[in-house]
């Protein structure tokens, strides 16, 4: 099969994503196999490529926003059959016995297993995936719609939970990206106010089509206080100007696997009068379910960009550069 691997890590300049043929995975007793027809582009798997999360194991394929039919099931499998539309996100895998599983908090598993970081994702043909993680993919989504809920939509719908966000509250949204576009709507959907900051101009006008209140810069300060902020742009430095613009009891959730350094924060500017930060570690297998759900019901709307699969890096190149605006998505395979 085609795939794209992590070669040596480093700047996309040094093109580290390696294009080759790999062996066609085995299903193990547990596992589907799946063809897949597209995957979503994360700015996870640009982390993993330029080296800010180093690999797991040598050689691995990225990509965790994989769409695709069920082509084999492994001895024990009985949730899915050939034929089926699946959807294959970040969490691979989990223990199952550590106190976090058992209390219910699996995203927190002390040993985890990530797709495309510690075993190959969506930059290939074809992928290998444990059935219990794997989701039924929603009948009103298109692949191309639906790859950027299983990871963008996912994790930002447990931001939005981590924010706390009140009903028919002030949300902040720093940064307005693939996860950002689709968090913003869920909000608004809701009956909240969302207020967008963030250093792009086609983000800004999307955010505005979309329903935001306010689109400004990104260390902008919005015309209001906000109860609560999702930063969703991997740089620290927005953090302190996410703090400020929270009223009083706000929340800050912090909604990347990576961020710069955080400068020095002012108790009283910053903190005081019970602002808080919480950060975002993965999900769990619920909130995907929980989340598939809701975009569904809502009729969420996807705005996507979509590559050629021979065009993976260029894809990742644009989105470091920040040319992508809503999600970027490879086309693996033609649609069955």
């Amino acid at each position: 099969m085609r795939a794209w691997w992590v070669g040596e890590p480093g700047p996309m300049s040094t093109r580290p994503l390696v294009q080759g043929i790999r062996a066609v995975p085995r299903p193990a007793a547990d596992e589907i196999l799946v063809d897949v027809t597209v995957c979503g582009v994360c700015r996870t798997d640009l982390h993993l490529a330029e080296g800010d999360l180093s690999p797991r194991r040598p050689h691995v394929v990225p990509g965790h926003e994989a769409v695709g039919v069920v082509v084999e099931t492994g001895a024990d499998c009985s949730r899915f059959a050939a034929g089926d539309r699946v959807g294959v996100a970040w969490l691979g895998g989990v223990c199952g016995s550590c106190a976090y599983c058992r209390r219910g908090d699996e995203n927190l598993c002390r040993s985890p297993v990530f797709t495309g970081w510690d075993r190959d994702g969506g930059y290939a043909e074809q992928l290998v995936v444990a059935e219990d993680f794997a989701y039924p993919v929603p009948a009103g989504f298109t692949d191309e719609q639906a790859a950027p809920l299983l990871c963008s939509g996912i994790i930002g719908y447990r931001a939005l939970k981590r924010a706390a966000l009140p009903v028919g509250g002030r949300l902040g949204i720093y940064g307005f990206g693939s996860s950002a576009h689709i968090t913003a709507q869920l909000a608004i959907k809701q009956g909240a106010s969302v207020f967008v900051m963030t250093r792009s101009d086609s983000a800004r006008s999307l955010a505005r089509e979309l329903g935001a209140d306010y689109a400004g810069d990104a260390y902008d300060e919005p015309p209001v206080p906000l109860d609560s902020a999702i930063l969703f742009a991997p740089v620290g430095e927005l953090v302190p100007a996410a703090l400020r613009a929270l009223d009083r009891g706000g929340t800050l959730a912090i909604a990347g696997i990576h961020l710069s350094d955080i400068p020095a924060l002012n108790y009283s500017r910053e903190l005081y009068y019970e602002r808080q930060v919480r950060s975002v570690t993965a999900n769990t297998r619920a909130d995907g379910h929980e989340f598939l759900t809701l975009a569904a019901r809502l009729s969420l709307a996807l705005t996507t960009t979509t590559y050629p699969f021979d065009a993976a890096d260029k894809a990742l190149d644009d989105l470091a550069a920040d040319r992508i605006t809503g999600s970027a998505v490879l086309r693996v395979r033609a649609e069955r």
